[in-house]
């Protein structure tokens, strides 16, 4: 069995690291760079940082800002915001991502999964999807940063993207984005349970029991943003209590 990942994440605009509710109402929290060396330091295992403008914005991703992070990080680092084209992937592995992560182009491009895969890898190829319940044991998915509704079923597009050469999931609750109100953990079991690969439950966070509620529901790594950015724990305090509860995590 592998071991639980646990992974903060930076969602940045405009080269800072920014959090909101619903991905709405964004804050700043700090730098990229200071951040991503001090949750290594607490013993991270990866780290995600998500362009959140780029797709509104139409930008494309921001090479420099991931050149600078992989500078002071030796874990694990993936990538994902503005990617349409697989040279945009190309252009953050050779900047320092291990992975990249497509969302809103993948959804409007389904072919463009299947090219970052034949071209990349599986194993760099993550598509995170951004689900909002419509009604219990029902979820849309939803594109823009949660602006518009894609008009597509977030488990049948799970299973299309890994059919396609998605070698993991990243699957947030658009509902629970900073609540702070716990996983949706019916949405993780759902995923889970319809695709192969590695989901990484995202939204929710705020105490060690949505932790373990959502490694329950079938989810392989844990990201989380706000009850880290704000000091409310840390990621060592994380797995420690994890490892109390008996779940395998890497110390």
């Amino acid at each position: 069995m592998l071991m639980v990942r646990i992974i903060p994440c930076l969602d940045v605009r405009d080269g800072r690291v920014v959090k909101g509710v619903q991905f709405q109402g964004l804050r700043d929290a700090g730098s990229p760079v200071e951040l991503a060396a001090e949750y290594e330091a607490q013993g991270a295992d990866e780290i995600v940082i998500l362009d959140v403008s780029a797709t509104p914005e139409g930008r494309g991703h921001q090479v420099e800002t991931v050149q600078a992070v992989r500078r002071v990080l030796s874990i694990p680092l993936t990538v994902g915001g503005g990617v349409r084209v697989a040279e945009d992937a190309g252009s953050l592995l050779e900047a320092g991502a291990d992975k990249v992560g497509v969302n809103t182009a993948a959804v409007a491009r389904p072919q463009l999964v299947t090219e970052l895969a034949e071209r990349y890898g599986a194993q760099c190829t993550v598509v995170a999807i951004d689900a909002r319940c419509t009604a219990p044991g029902t979820w849309e998915v939803v594109v823009r940063s949660g602006q518009e509704s894609a008009g597509r079923d977030v488990v049948a597009w799970a299973r299309e993207a890994v059919d396609r050469g998605a070698g993991e999931i990243l699957l947030t609750s658009w509902d629970r984005d900073g609540t702070r109100s716990g996983y949706d953990t019916a949405l993780l079991s759902a995923v889970s349970k319809a695709v192969p690969v590695p989901v990484i439950a995202s939204g929710g966070a705020a105490t060690i029991e949505h932790f373990h509620q959502a490694l329950s529901a079938g989810a392989d790594a844990i990201l989380a943003a706000s009850i880290f950015h704000d000091g409310d724990m840390t990621v060592g305090a994380v797995k420690g209590a994890l490892a109390a509860r008996g779940v395998e995590v890497r110390q």
